[in-house]
């Protein structure tokens, strides 16, 4: 007689438990706990990372990503408007604007901005400067094509009501569209917000003070100086510290978004 469905979906989740269990009970019995603790779990090597690891490099890195992310939105919505823009040169430079900072790896636009283009045109940035910019530049790529979608999935006839009570173009984009495409588009861009959170490690190829420490800078320093891991493995954690709660604060935005939606469509039917 042949299983139905759900005794093998039952069988198929037993399978998948047991190899889970194998697989930590092998990384239990065969790992080597001593060495392991001895160069991630070092409470020696990671007292020596305070407080400048938090009053610095926590502090550094979230203003990083602050800087990077507002120029970034700004640049993003322009980008955005001028894709979505009746002027076909708009589209066009948009367009490659986009496609080029979204194929282009991060770690090339640091380098061009920290030392390309001071070469290039003699201009001088510091550091936060130069971070802002940076990220920016690639945040906004993403950005502008989330702000689009946003944008394109506010209802026509929004545009069309505010048109009737005079509002002209621009105004109703401005008052009207905008406002909803950002509470359409919330949750991906606290993802965009994680990712340049990340990417601000990228920093550290320009050569940085002390004071001008990020969390993976400062980690590395502290992995070199302490001869152990567990700098690397406190700055991870510091790390969380930031994109946990933001990855929170996404999935909260999206299941509000959902909820209003749903009632959105009860009211509408």
């Amino acid at each position: 007689m042949p299983m139905s469905p759900r005794k093998r979906a039952k069988i198929f989740r037993g399978v998948q438990y047991a190899i889970l269990v194998l697989i930590i009970a092998a990384v239990v019995l065969f790992a080597d706990w001593e060495t392991l603790g001895d160069a991630f779990f070092n409470l020696e090597a990671m007292g020596t990372q305070f407080p400048g690891i938090i009053t610095t490099a926590l502090v550094n890195t979230m203003i990083y990503t602050a800087l990077g992310f507002a120029l970034g939105l700004a640049i993003g919505l322009v980008l955005a408007l001028m894709k979505l823009s009746s002027v076909g040169p708009y589209r066009w430079i948009a367009t490659i604007y986009i496609e080029f900072f979204r194929g282009v790896p991060a770690l090339l636009v640091f380098i061009a901005l920290g030392f390309g283009v001071p070469l290039a045109f003699q201009l001088q940035f510091n550091t936060y400067s130069t971070a802002a910019i940076s990220l920016a530049l690639v945040g906004s790529a993403y950005i502008a094509e989330t702000l689009r979608a946003g944008i394109q999935a506010v209802p026509k006839g929004q545009i069309e009501a505010a048109r009737s009570l005079g509002m002209s173009q621009t105004r109703a984009m401005v008052t009207v569209v905008i406002p909803q495409a950002f509470r359409i588009i919330l949750p991906p861009l606290t993802n965009e917000l994680i990712l340049l959170t990340k990417d601000s490690s990228l920093i550290y190829l320009l050569g940085l003070l002390g004071s001008e420490y990020e969390l993976a800078k400062f980690g590395r320093e502290g992995m070199n100086a302490t001869n152990s891991m567990s700098p690397i493995l406190l700055a991870g954690l510091c790390y969380l510290i930031i994109t946990v709660p933001l990855g929170y604060l996404s999935r909260y935005l999206e299941r509000r978004g959902g909820r209003q939606r749903d009632k959105g469509l009860e009211v509408s039917g």
